[in-house]
């Protein structure tokens, strides 16, 4: 059985990654110009894996496939430490992992997290359990980056963890009937509970449950608590240094903002952030209009 990541032929590993984010139309793009480009390809290339091995965990395949191919990108973290990447992207960061000191263990902490994504069937069964795929699915993607941003360590990791965490959970509030489809709920069953939604085999059923606004009320209750620390944490930062993380920030709590708004019972009345939205945001940030 193959057991390395299947490699594209005669792909020069910079413009591979810039292609795959310049085409992903994320906040995350705009966001990231703003670095000087040493900064900016080390995040592009972070984004770049993190797309790879999301996009498997998304994918049509079996779950057998998904695990054999996201296993395989655990063998492609291996050959970058060992200095012998084979895929653009593994190529593409094997600079910033000594420019940065990037970790191996929030490499495969992501892998992880889709790991936990690559089931055909997806529930959180408690608080604890969203809080481990949180931390790995975002989380650990703040940990390289705020090593690519230049914070220290202990002011890096608290930055991953509450921004982190408030992303995360920004999205699983906006994507709960695109997830349903799926037949993934990521609101946690001791939380459902609490509701007294305690059967969560019918996922239909548990959108349609007139409690489950409720659910959703606390659960958006901790993310106005992690916006909140994350903006601590920002003041006491180097603007500059900070800028990027500042931009996701703003971004995810203007659409956490548009679904307060929107309330918690029109779950097939999507929310997103506009283009020009987006533009305008990075133009503040750009200029320093914060």
């Amino acid at each position: 059985m193959e057991n390395t990541v299947k490699t594209p032929a005669g792909v020069e590993p910079g413009a591979y990654v810039r292609d795959m984010v310049s085409r992903s139309g994320t906040s995350f793009f705009w966001a990231m110009r703003t670095l000087p480009p040493e900064k900016r390809d080390a995040m592009f290339a972070i984004y770049a894996f993190c797309r790879e091995v999301d996009d498997i965990a998304d994918g049509p395949a079996s779950e057998d496939d998904k695990r054999r191919r996201l296993g395989q990108w655990r063998t492609e973290i291996e050959n970058l430490y060992a200095g012998a990447p084979r895929h653009p992207v593994g190529q593409a960061i094997k600079g910033p992992v000594r420019r940065f000191g990037l970790k191996k263990d929030n490499f495969l902490a992501v892998i992880a997290g889709m790991e936990m994504d690559a089931g055909d069937k997806v529930r959180i069964h408690d608080l604890d359990e969203l809080g481990l795929y949180c931390d790995r699915v975002a989380c650990a993607v703040g940990r390289l980056s705020n090593k690519v941003f230049g914070l220290d360590e202990e002011t890096g990791d608290q930055l991953a963890f509450t921004l982190g965490t408030a992303l995360q959970l920004t999205n699983i509030l906006r994507d709960v009937a695109e997830d349903a489809e799926r037949d993934r709920l990521y609101l946690p069953e001791d939380m459902l509970m609490i509701f007294d939604i305690d059967d969560t085999s019918d996922i239909n059923a548990v959108l349609a449950d007139s409690e489950l606004p409720g659910v959703c009320e606390l659960m958006a209750e901790i993310v106005v608590r992690r916006f909140r620390e994350t903006e601590d944490i920002l003041a006491r930062c180097d603007s500059a240094t900070v800028r990027p993380a500042a931009m996701m920030k703003d971004v995810y709590k203007h659409t956490f903002k548009k679904l307060q708004q929107r309330g918690w019972q029109k779950f097939d009345r999507p929310v997103h952030m506009s283009k020009p939205e987006k533009l305008w945001l990075a133009l503040r940030h750009t200029l320093g209009w914060t």
